[in-house]
């Protein structure tokens, strides 16, 4: 009943007896279970790893089981812990895979991989236009980097507005920072208006635009996507980078709901703390999020300050002690 929280079916066996019997020593358990006496050793030893048993002077069998209600709470809490901690590795792999298939675009001969090379912000344009008047299905967007210009979302409304109304299914992920800046939040406003799906996630690992499932553009330099643009081709990688996308979009938040996880620590904040967790600096978080590094080292202060931690590492280890941080997101 309990395998799922570590205990396999004997161990489970020996906490139960030793919580209905708490005096008996390792030979009446032995007795009571009709188990060999190491095998009962090893299940106590497997308890006392899960902290559910503990070494105790007013107990003549030197050793006591803990209340299931204190002792599974705190195997839970750590069941969580682990699955955050696990949660932080997938997001910082995720923006590391995107990363090394922007990478290995430059490498010839790659099998199922067929890469375009753009050169210059007006090649980039250029070619994205003829790639929008091809389109027939659906383009999915990550659109990181914070605030856009109102000019550069003013130009966009006309394409965008040609190929909605040619039937073509558009959904685009932005950074919630978004949301705190007129100008975007009017775009996305009218993008939904128009009949495409726009969320927001508190952070984005590459700046990418997936057309018809075929082909996925992606920047030549992720630190400045106006350097170069790289066209993707290839069932295989194009259908890794489509399973990115996904995986984001069903936790990003739909627009016009309120991005907050279920302990109500907003999502921005909770970020923060899988990225202090993790190690970066502010530099790095206020990029990551679109902000600036001034509002990234207020939120991970204040934040540091509210769990009481000395350390980064220690904020993220009290945010999931503390609730702050989901098991799963």
């Amino acid at each position: 009943m309990l395998d799922s929280l570590g205990l396999d079916s004997q161990t489970e066996q020996v906490y139960r007896a030793m919580l209905a019997q708490p005096h008996d020593g390792v030979t009446m358990l032995a007795l009571r279970l009709a188990l060999p006496e190491s095998e009962v050793r090893r299940s106590l030893d497997r308890l006392s790893a899960l902290a559910l048993i503990q070494p105790s002077a007013a107990e003549p069998v030197g050793f006591r089981a803990l209340n299931p209600e204190r002792g599974l709470e705190a195997l839970l809490a750590r069941q969580q812990a682990e699955v955050a901690a696990q949660n932080m590795k997938l997001e910082a792999s995720r923006a590391a895979a995107a990363q090394l298939i922007a990478e290995l675009s430059f490498t010839a001969g790659v099998p199922d991989f067929e890469t375009e090379h753009l050169v210059g912000p007006a090649t980039i344009r250029d070619r994205l236009a003829d790639l929008g008047d091809t389109l027939e299905e659906e383009v999915m967007t990550f659109a990181p980097g914070g605030a856009h210009t109102a000019e550069d979302l003013a130009a966009s409304r006309e394409p965008n507005a040609a190929l909605l109304s040619r039937g073509v299914r558009m959904r685009t992920i932005y950074l919630e920072s978004a949301r705190n800046h007129a100008a975007t939040r009017e775009h996305v406003s009218w993008l939904s208006s128009q009949g495409a799906r726009v969320r927001t996630a508190p952070t984005l690992p590459v700046r990418m635009i997936i057309m018809d499932r075929r082909k996925a553009v992606l920047p030549a330099n992720t630190s400045d996507a106006s350097v170069g643009a790289l066209v993707l081709s290839g069932e295989g990688i194009v259908a890794a980078l489509c399973a990115l996308f996904e995986s984001t979009w069903a936790t990003a938040t739909p627009l016009g709901t309120t991005p907050a996880n279920p302990d109500s620590l907003p999502s921005q904040e909770a970020e923060v703390l899988n990225l202090l967790a993790q190690g970066f600096t502010d530099e790095v978080i206020a990029k990551r999020l679109g902000v600036s590094p001034r509002t990234a080292r207020r939120i991970a202060a204040d934040l540091m300050t509210r769990l009481e931690a000395r350390s980064r590492f220690e904020a993220g280890v009290h945010a999931v002690q503390n609730g702050w941080l989901p098991a799963t997101r």
